[in-house]
C-alpha cells in the first residue's frame, strides 16, 4: 500500500517550486479581476511579474483584522451577498453551497469543487484509508471544521460519521455500535470520550487512529494516546485558507500542504526571515474561489532544514509557536511590531531588534535590543529614532550578532502586573 497520497508529494522540490510560480501569475491576475479587494489591494500591479518568491515578496501583506474590517463595512453598506468584504469571487448559489462563520465574525465561503478545503491529503498521512469509517468530531455548525474534514474524507473515499460536538455518553455509544477506524477532532475532546468510556465500561477496539487539529497536540499528549492504543497525527488548517500543513509517521515538523505558498516574514511587516528563523507564516493560496493572496495568519513558524523521512519532498515547518501580533501599550500608548521594524530599518548596522518592555504597572521602561556591530554614537542615534517613531523614550543595549534568541518575538513584554 502506497505511503503517499499521491505524485505531487514526492515530486523534486524544483519542479514543485516551478510549478507553484508558474501557477502565481495567473491567480494574482485572477484576484485582481474578480475579487473586489484585491483590485484595490493589488492595484497597479503587473501580474505577470509576479513570477518569484522575491516579486511576491514586494506584494501588500492582508492580516486577519484587515479582512474583518472590510467584511464589516460591507455589511454596514448593505452590500447584499457580498459580506465576504469583496474577497471571495463567488456569490450565493449553486457556486457557493454553504457559507459558515468564524469568531469575529469572520464569514467564509465553501466552493463547490471536490476535497475544497485540501483534508484528503493530511487524513491520509494520519493513516485513514479508502473504505473505512471516520467519526468525524469536529463542530458542524457556523464554523466550517466539520465539513472541512468530511469533505477530505469523502475525497479519500471514507465514509464519515458527523459526531460533532457534546453528548459524550453518545460518542462512546455510536463508536461502539459503528466501530470506526478512526477519530477526527480535537485531542482535548477524544480523551473525554475515551475515559468516558472507560467509566461505562464500555470497549473501543477499532478506534485505533486519530487526526487531530484546533488544539496544541503535545508530545505528553500524543504519549497518552499511544497507551490507550490510538495513534493520532495532527495537522495545521484554518478556514480562510484550508489545509497549510500536516504530520506525517515520521513525526519530525509538519509537511506543507501542495496547494499553497507559504512564507515566513518578520512579524508586522512583509519581509521573509531567513531560513530557520522564527516568524509569521504568509499563506499564498491557489483557490479560485478565495484566492487570499499573502494572507498572514498571525502564527509564528519556522522553516525545518532537509526533507521529511517519509519520501514527502515539500518543504517543513516546525508546527505552531505562538502568534505573532505582539502590539502591546506603553505609557499609554500602542507599540506595533512594524515600528520595531522601522527603527531598525533606519540603520544599516543593525541586524535584528527586539523591544523589551519591563518595569512595573505604570512604570513602563523601554529598551531597544539590537544586533549590531557597535559604532560610535549607534545608541544615541537609535534612542532618537525610538522617540521619533514611537513618541516614547527607550534606550538601546546593543549586542553581537546571533544574541537574540530566536522565539519569532519583536516585543516582549516582561512586566509585573502583580
Amino acid at each position: 500500500m502506497t505511503s503517499v497520497y499521491d505524485a505531487l508529494e514526492t515530486r523534486a522540490p524544483a519542479e514543485r517550486e516551478a510549478a507553484l510560480l508558474a501557477a502565481l501569475p495567473g491567480q494574482v491576475a485572477h484576484a485582481q479581476s474578480r475579487s473586489p479587494a484585491f483590485a484595490q489591494i493589488l492595484g497597479g500591479v503587473d501580474a505577470a511579474r509576479i513570477t518569484s518568491r522575491a516579486a511576491l515578496a514586494q506584494l501588500p501583506v492582508t492580516r486577519k483584522h484587515e479582512l474583518q474590517a472590510l467584511q464589516q463595512a460591507s455589511r454596514e453598506v448593505g452590500a447584499n451577498g457580498n459580506v465576504f468584504g469583496g474577497f471571495s469571487t463567488i456569490g450565493y448559489g449553486a457556486a457557493m453551497p454553504r457559507v459558515y462563520a468564524s469568531p469575529g465574525p469572520i464569514y467564509e465561503p465553501e466552493g463547490t469543487r471536490r476535497d475544497y478545503w485540501r483534508m484528503a491529503r493530511a487524513i491520509y498521512a494520519a493513516g485513514f484509508r479508502p473504505g473505512e469509517l471516520i467519526h468525524n468530531s469536529f463542530s458542524y455548525h457556523f464554523v466550517p471544521a466539520g465539513s472541512m474534514m468530511e469533505t477530505g474524507a469523502h475525497a479519500l473515499g471514507c465514509t464519515v460519521f458527523p459526531g460533532g460536538t457534546g453528548q459524550t455518553e453518545q460518542q462512546v455509544y455510536a463508536m461502539r455500535d459503528l466501530q470506526p477506524a478512526g477519530y477526527i477532532g480535537t485531542p482535548s475532546f477524544l480523551k473525554i470520550i475515551v475515559e468516558k468510556a472507560a467509566a461505562m465500561g464500555v470497549a473501543l477496539p477499532s478506534l485505533k487512529k486519530a487526526m487531530f487539529g484546533g488544539e496544541a497536540f503535545v508530545p505528553s499528549l500524543r504519549d497518552w494516546f499511544l497507551a490507550h492504543g490510538i495513534d493520532g497525527y495532527q495537522c495545521y488548517a484554518t478556514a480562510d485558507l484550508g489545509l497549510i500543513a500536516y504530520e506525517t509517521p515520521a513525526r519530525e515538523g509538519l509537511v506543507l500542504d501542495e496547494g499553497v505558498i507559504v512564507e515566513i516574514v518578520r512579524p508586522g511587516t512583509g519581509d521573509p526571515v531567513a531560513e530557520g528563523e522564527v516568524g509569521e507564516l504568509v499563506v499564498t493560496t491557489l483557490n479560485p474561489d478565495y484566492p487570499l493572496i499573502r494572507f498572514g495568519t498571525g502564527d509564528l513558524s519556522a522553516v525545518l532544514p532537509g526533507h521529511c523521512p517519509s519520501g514527502r519532498t515539500n518543504t517543513r515547518i516546525k508546527g505552531w509557536m505562538g502568534r505573532a501580533d505582539q502590539t502591546t501599550k506603553v505609557r499609554g500608548m500602542f507599540v506595533h511590531p512594524k515600528q520595531v521594524d522601522e527603527i531598525a530599518k533606519r540603520f544599516a548596522e543593525v541586524t535584528r531588534a527586539r523591544l523589551v518592555v519591563s518595569g512595573d504597572m505604570a512604570n513602563d521602561a523601554m529598551t531597544l535590543r539590537v544586533e549590531a556591530v557597535a559604532a560610535e554614537g549607534l545608541a544615541a542615534r537609535i534612542e532618537e529614532a525610538i522617540r521619533d517613531v514611537t513618541k516614547l523614550r527607550g534606550q538601546v543595549e546593543i549586542l553581537p550578532p546571533g544574541s537574540l534568541p530566536n522565539d519569532g518575538k519583536v516585543i516582549e513584554d516582561a512586566r509585573s502586573y502583580q
